[in-house]
């Protein structure tokens, strides 16, 4: 009898622990570290033009003498492309900030969030409710919802939760540098804020689902396709 109830514990204990690490087993995830001096927002060109893709926009970089490194949609639009949200590019306040708390979709999930890098290449990611604007922002976009705060996971987010999509983000690491990261499998949004917060981000922010792409060489990983609002960019 105590050998059938030891077999019975290991095998609840063996089930346990596979079903708890099924999440971690399940994380495919392509992601880029680089500094905020290199990384740029992108909408429109000299002409007025949205960029829309990477490829137009590596087009435009490398008329400029300069190597698009990385790019990344830069988080939510709406119909016309143009942001969702606050949108500071170069200085200039483009669209003023958002303060709906409560409507459809993920950029409402409260709380949402601003990642912006200041003039003097300082980034940062701060809840809607936290941020405040000053003159000395260079670049800023706003989403929703925030993946990681103060350390924690956003509340709202559900471990075995069964609502996936490919999914993609920015955090700040520990010394200061950006965390791009993107899903190429569907994931949900608690083991996709878990990859920020085990990397060791205080703050991170979803940029945006199902539309996400990425451009980055040095992994051999160029995708062309996609239409995008804002982008996010690395040029060296």
């Amino acid at each position: 009898m105590k050998k059938i109830l030891l077999l019975l514990l290991l095998i609840t204990f063996t089930v346990f622990y596979a079903f708890a690490k099924t999440p971690s087993q399940q994380i495919h995830i392509v992601s880029h570290t680089t500094s905020p001096k290199n990384i740029h927002f992108y909408h429109k060109n000299p002409h007025g033009k949205i960029f829309k893709n990477f490829h137009t926009l590596d087009d435009y970089i490398s008329s400029q003498n300069k190597h698009l490194s990385f790019a990344m949609n830069g988080g939510m639009y709406l119909r016309d492309l143009s942001p969702q949200g606050l949108y500071i590019e170069n200085g200039k306040m483009i669209k003023k900030l958002d303060t709906t708390q409560e409507a459809y979709g993920n950029f409402y999930m409260q709380p949402n969030g601003i990642f912006f890098i200041t003039k003097n290449k300082e980034a940062h990611v701060v809840t809607s409710k936290g941020f405040q604007y000053t003159d000395k922002i260079n670049y800023a976009t706003q989403s929703g919802p925030m993946l990681v705060i103060e350390g924690k996971i956003h509340h709202k987010f559900i471990p075995y939760s069964k609502n996936v999509h490919i999914r993609n983000g920015v955090g700040i690491l520990p010394n200061g540098d950006l965390l791009f990261a993107i899903s190429s499998k569907k994931i949900n949004f608690y083991n996709f804020a878990n990859f920020f917060k085990q990397h060791g981000c205080k703050n991170a922010l979803y940029l945006d689902g199902f539309v996400s792409r990425i451009y980055l060489p040095k992994k051999g990983i160029t995708q062309q396709d996609g239409l995008f609002g804002i982008i996010i960019g690395e040029t060296i």
